[in-house]
C-alpha cells in the first residue's frame, strides 16, 4: 500500500524524506543566525537604554553649566500690605529701606447729576476728551444725544485713548463718570466741546473750569523714598529704582508703621533643588551603567553591556570629573566633595546636606563656580556627554555598526530561504525520478510474476 504524500506511487514519502532533509540542512545556519540576531538585539537594546540615560543626565545639566543659574536672589518684604517686589538678574543682596508716600492713583471724576437720568437729553455738538496728551473727538447729533448715548459713544470709539465712561445712579440724579484707564499724575481727563446747541458745556472739565464735575480720585504718580532718595513713577510697578528688583506699591507707609524693608538674599533653597536635582540625576544614570555591566554568580546572568569597553571608558570619565579639581576656585571650593558631594563605595553621588548648607552661606558665588565655571563639574559634563552623543560620535557609531549588522542578519536570513527553498526543489527532484523509478520497477516485478504464474500453470496443465 502506497503511503500518504507518495509522489510517484510507490511506498517512498518524497516530500516527508524532503522536510526532514531540508530541515536537518536548515537548523545550524537557523540555529547560528538566531542566536546572531538575539545577540545584536540585545545589544542594540542595551546601547539604546545607555544613550537614553546620557540624554535624560545632558538634560540636567543644560540649566547648571551657567554661573548665572546659581546666582538666583530672593527678596522679601517686611510689609507687604506696602510694598512686595519680585527679583531678577543682577540683584545685589542687601537690605532696602523704603517709605512711599503715594500711590500711583488713575484720575476720576463724576458729573453733577441729572434728574432725568440717562435719557436726559444734554446737547449736540462735539466733545474731546484729552488724557496724557492725547485725546479722541465723539460727535453727538440730534436723536442721540442722551446722557447714555454719550456714554456709548466714549466707549465705542475705535480712538479712544484710555477714557472709560459710565453712568451711576443716586437719590439725586445720574451722573457721568469718567475714568482713566492709566494711573499716574500727567493722565489727567479733560473735556472740551465745540459746535451744536451748546448743552455739551455741563460736561466739560479742565483747569480753571471743573464746576461740571466731582474728582473723585486724583491723578497722581506714586512716591517713594528709598535709602532718602525720591523716586516718582506713573506706575504703581516699578523696575527702575533698584537694579535687578521689580517694586509693587501697594499703600503709603505711616508713622505708626514706619519704612518697609525689603531684604535681598541669595536663594539658598532654589540652588540646593538644582544640586539634588544633578545628584539625583547623576545617579539614577550611575545605575543604568551598573546594571548594563552586571554579572550575577548566582545566576551567572551577565548584564548586555559586560566587559564592553566603551560603556567603561564612559563610567571611567564620569567618575574622574565628579571627582576631580576644578581650578580657579576659592579654597576649599575646588571639589565636589569640598561642599558635601561625596562618591560613595557603588558609586553614587551622596550629599551631607549640613556641609552644602555650611557651603552656600560662606561663598554662595564659589558654588555656582564649581558648577558652572569654563571648567566647573557640570559645564565639563555636559561637554563630554554631549561629544558622546553627538552625530559621528562612539555611541552613534556603534549605533550604526549594529544597525548594519542586524542588516545583514536579515540578509543572511533571506538568503538561508532561498538556498533551502532550492535545496528542497533539488531533493524532490531527485526523489521523485528515484520514486518514478521504483514505480516502474514494481509493475515489472508484476508483470514478471504474472509470467512465472502462468507458465506454472502451463506446466501444472500438459504434466496431466
Amino acid at each position: 500500500m502506497a503511503t500518504v504524500g507518495a509522489v510517484g506511487g510507490s511506498q517512498i514519502d518524497v516530500q516527508g524524506l524532503v522536510s526532514q532533509l531540508v530541515a536537518a540542512e536548515r537548523a545550524r545556519p537557523e540555529a547560528q543566525i538566531e542566536r546572531d540576531t538575539g545577540r545584536v538585539t540585545t545589544q542594540i537594546s542595551a546601547l539604546g537604554q545607555l544613550m537614553g540615560s546620557l540624554a535624560t543626565f545632558r538634560s540636567s545639566l543644560s540649566s547648571l553649566q551657567t554661573v548665572g543659574t546659581f546666582s538666583t536672589r530672593a527678596v522679601k518684604s517686611t510689609n507687604e500690605d506696602v510694598i512686595t517686589a519680585s527679583v531678577g538678574g543682577g540683584a545685589v543682596p542687601g537690605s532696602y529701606d523704603i517709605d512711599v508716600e503715594s500711590v500711583a492713583q488713575a484720575h476720576q471724576i463724576s458729573s453733577n447729576p441729572f434728574a432725568g437720568g440717562g435719557t436726559t437729553v444734554v446737547g449736540t455738538g462735539s466733545l474731546t476728551l484729552s488724557m496724557g496728551g492725547k485725546s479722541f473727538t465723539v460727535a453727538i447729533e440730534d436723536g442721540k444725544a442722551t446722557l447714555a448715548d454719550i456714554r456709548n459713544k466714549i466707549n465705542s470709539a475705535n480712538d479712544n485713548v484710555g477714557v472709560r465712561a459710565t453712568l451711576v445712579q443716586g437719590t439725586t440724579g445720574t451722573r457721568l463718570v469718567l475714568s482713566s484707564s492709566t494711573t499716574g499724575a500727567a493722565n489727567t481727563i479733560e473735556v472740551t466741546q465745540s459746535g451744536g446747541n451748546g448743552g455739551l458745556a455741563q460736561l466739560t472739565y479742565g483747569t480753571g473750569n471743573t464746576a461740571n464735575y466731582t474728582q473723585v480720585k486724583e491723578a497722581q504718580d506714586a512716591v517713594i523714598y528709598i535709602a532718602g532718595e525720591k523716586m516718582t513713577s506713573a506706575s504703581n510697578t516699578i523696575d527702575s529704582a533698584i537694579d535687578g528688583l521689580t517694586l509693587t506699591v501697594k499703600r503709603p507707609t505711616t508713622e505708626e508703621s514706619g519704612p518697609a524693608t525689603l531684604n535681598v538674599t541669595y536663594d539658598s533653597s532654589a540652588v540646593t533643588t538644582r544640586v539634588k536635582s544633578f545628584v539625583t540625576a547623576y545617579n539614577a544614570l550611575v545605575s543604568q551603567i551598573a546594571k548594563l555591566r552586571s554579572y550575577d554568580p548566582a545566576t551567572e546572568t551577565a548584564g548586555p553591556m559586560l566587559g564592553d569597553s566603551l560603556l567603561t571608558s564612559i563610567e571611567s570619565e564620569l567618575r574622574r570629573t565628579v571627582s576631580g579639581v576644578v581650578p580657579g576656585q576659592a579654597k576649599g571650593f575646588e571639589t565636589l566633595a569640598a561642599i558635601g558631594i561625596t562618591t560613595q563605595l557603588d558609586g553614587s553621588l551622596g550629599i551631607d546636606d549640613a556641609k552644602l548648607q555650611k557651603a552656600l552661606g560662606s561663598n554662595f558665588e564659589s558654588v555656582g563656580k564649581l558648577f558652572g565655571s569654563e571648567d566647573g563639574i557640570a559645564r565639563k559634563l555636559f561637554a563630554q556627554i554631549d561629544g558622546r552623543l553627538k552625530t559621528g560620535g562612539a555611541l552613534d557609531t556603534r549605533n550604526k555598526t549594529l544597525t548594519d549588522q542586524q542588516r545583514a542578519i536579515e540578509k543572511r536570513k533571506d538568503d538561508l530561504d532561498v538556498r533551502m527553498a532550492a535545496v528542497a526543489q533539488n531533493y524532490l527532484q531527485q526523489f521523485t525520478r528515484l520514486d518514478t523509478l521504483l514505480s516502474q520497477l514494481q509493475v515489472t516485478s508484476s508483470y514478471l510474476t504474472q509470467q512465472i504464474e502462468s507458465l506454472g500453470n502451463l506446466n501444472k496443465a500438459s504434466s496431466r
